[in-house]
C-alpha cells in the first residue's frame, strides 16, 4: 500500500494507492492542498480513481469538485449524502475496488446523516465520527447523538483493537491512533451507556465552524466559496503596484482611468485624486454609459484590494481587456502617505 497523509489547518486527507496496479483514491481532500495532491500522486505514479468524501463537510471546503474536473474522475460518497454533484453513491457494505484494495464502507450516521467510515487491511478511515481523543460533534445540521452512540459502540468500536484509526480532523499535530487506545482513553468513549453518552453530547455547547454556513453550502451545492473566486479573479487579472500608480497619476498625459468601486461615503471620506466613482454593486448596469470606450485602460481599486480584484475581473469578461487591478487598496495607498483628495466627483 502507497500511504500519504496531508494536513492543513487541522484537516486531515489521505493518498492511498494501489503499488502493484499504480492506482489510489483521495480521502477528504481539502481545497488548498489541490496542488499538493496532484503533484505527489504524479511522484509516486499513480493514477486518482476516486475522490472520497467521508461526510458533508461543515468546517472545511472540499477540493472534490476541483479535483474531478482537473482529473476527470468520480465523486464518491455515501448514498444519503445531498450533495448534486456526487457521482457514485455507496451504500452500507459494498466495497471499492482499488487495484488490489478494497475499501469497505461503514454507513456510521450521528455527526451527519450521511457520515460513512472506509476499512481497508489494517485501518480505518473515520472522517469526523471518531476522532483522536474525541468523536464528531452532533449538534450541527443532520447531526444526531442516538445514531452518534449507535455508530460507535454497536459498529466502529467493535473492530479490531489493533485497528489504525486515520481521521479527518486533528487540530494538535497527530497522525492517527487505534481502536484500542481510544476506547482505553478517550474520555467520550468512557460514557458507554446510552443515556450518559446522548446527555453528554447535547451539553458540550461547542463554538460554530468559522466557515460553517458558506462550508455547507458550497459541500452541499457545488458552489463557490469567496476564498475560490478570489483565487480564480486574481489568476485572471494583471496588478499594478502603488508605486507605479504613484508615477502614472504624475503624468502630464495620463489616459488611465482610475476607477474606485467602494461605496460613494467611503469615496467621499477620501480617495486617489482623478478617481472616478463606481460602485461595485452597480457596476454591470452603469458600465456602458460609465466606460463607452472598452479599449481604454482601467486601473480598479477598493479599500483592500479583494472586491477590486473581482470587479477586475468582471470588466475583462465583459471585454475591458485593458483593465488592471490595484495591488493593495485604499488602505495601502493612505498608509504609503501618498495623496488623498475627498468630497465628490
Amino acid at each position: 500500500m502507497i500511504f500519504e497523509q496531508f494536513a492543513a489547518g487541522g484537516c486531515q486527507s489521505y493518498l492511498v494507492g494501489c503499488e502493484k496496479h499504480c492506482v489510489a483514491v483521495l480521502i477528504d481532500p481539502e481545497i488548498s492542498l489541490v496542488d499538493r495532491y496532484t503533484a505527489a500522486a504524479a511522484r509516486d505514479g499513480l493514477r486518482i480513481l476516486y475522490l472520497i468524501d467521508t461526510h458533508t463537510h461543515a468546517d472545511h471546503f472540499s477540493a472534490t469538485q476541483q479535483l474531478a474536473k482537473r482529473l476527470s474522475v468520480p465523486i464518491v460518497m455515501y448514498r444519503s449524502s445531498p450533495a448534486p454533484f456526487v457521482n457514485l453513491r455507496l451504500d452500507d457494505g459494498e466495497m471499492l475496488a482499488v487495484g488490489d484494495l478494497r475499501f469497505k464502507v461503514m454507513h456510521t450516521p450521528g455527526h451527519t446523516k450521511d457520515s460513512m467510515c472506509l476499512l481497508v487491511e489494517d485501518r480505518v478511515f473515520s472522517g469526523d465520527t471518531l476522532l483522536i481523543g474525541g468523536t464528531g460533534r452532533t449538534d450541527l445540521p443532520s447531526g444526531d447523538p442516538d445514531e452518534l452512540y449507535d455508530s460507535l459502540f454497536n459498529r466502529l468500536l467493535l473492530l479490531d483493537p489493533a485497528t489504525k484509526v486515520y481521521p479527518a480532523h486533528d487540530y494538535q499535530g497527530r497522525s492517527h491512533t487505534t481502536i484500542g487506545a481510544e476506547l482505553t482513553s478517550n474520555p467520550r468513549l468512557q460514557r458507554r451507556k446510552r443515556e450518559e453518552f446522548v446527555t453528554m453530547m447535547r451539553n458540550l455547547e461547542l463554538n460554530m465552524p468559522t466557515h460553517l454556513t458558506e462550508a455547507l453550502r458550497t459541500n452541499m451545492s457545488g458552489g463557490k466559496s469567496v476564498a475560490q473566486m478570489l483565487t480564480e479573479a486574481s489568476e485572471a487579472v494583471p496588478f499594478m503596484s502603488l508605486e507605479e500608480l504613484k508615477a502614472q497619476c504624475e503624468l502630464p498625459a495620463n489616459n488611465l482611468i482610475i476607477l474606485d468601486v467602494r461605496e460613494r461615503d467611503a469615496y467621499q471620506q477620501g480617495h486617489i485624486p482623478g478617481a472616478r466613482l463606481l460602485p461595485r454593486g452597480q457596476l454591470e448596469l452603469r458600465v456602458n454609459e460609465d466606460l463607452p470606450d472598452p479599449t481604454q485602460r482601467i486601473l480598479v481599486y477598493c479599500e483592500l484590494g479583494r472586491i477590486s480584484t473581482l470587479a477586475t475581473a468582471t470588466l475583462r469578461q465583459m471585454g475591458f481587456d485593458r483593465a488592471t487591478a490595484l495591488d493593495g487598496g485604499m488602505k495601502s495607498w493612505r498608509e504609503a502617505g501618498y495623496p488623498v483628495q475627498s468630497g465628490i466627483e
